[in-house]
């Protein structure tokens, strides 16, 4: 990630582009997303994401920070890149799939989930993810 001194030019009118630095906008986004407010830290992240579109860790702290601003779909689109990147990040399956049952594709968050189960047997909180989606499968049936 870049963030070579400060930049201040605007996009376009009314859309000034924020203070600093990709690699500023980076780490005020992750601050203010465990300050709990991810709808805050999105326009820093989706401005580091234009600035540096194959950094995995600035695409997960967008996914993240969508996530926590209920954008759903978005945050899915978000983790699938990551997942599409590499296919062994267990996290980014763990997100595409948590974000998958938010949005309500409950069919399509199973398979993500069950994967990132298999590679992290040991995450309670993956498994749980997992029970959720199949039990609420189960329900609809």
């Amino acid at each position: 990630m870049s963030g070579e001194g400060p930049e201040r030019a605007e996009d376009s009118p009314g859309h000034p582009q924020p203070e600093g630095g990709v690699y500023e906008w980076y780490t005020r986004g992750l601050e203010l997303i465990r300050s709990g407010s991810p709808a805050a830290a999105l326009q820093l992240l989706v401005r580091a994401a234009e600035a540096e579109p194959s950094s995995r860790s600035i695409r997960e702290a967008l996914a993240r920070a969508q996530f926590g601003a209920r954008r759903f779909l978005e945050a899915a689109e978000s983790f699938r890149w990551i997942v599409e990147d590499d296919p062994a990040e267990d996290y980014a399956l763990f997100g595409l799939g948590l974000s998958l049952s938010r949005a309500g594709d409950f069919e399509g968050a199973v398979e993500h989930l069950a994967l990132a189960v298999a590679m992290r047997p040991d995450n309670k909180d993956y498994a749980e993810a997992l029970r959720h989606v199949r039990a609420t499968l189960a329900a609809r049936r």
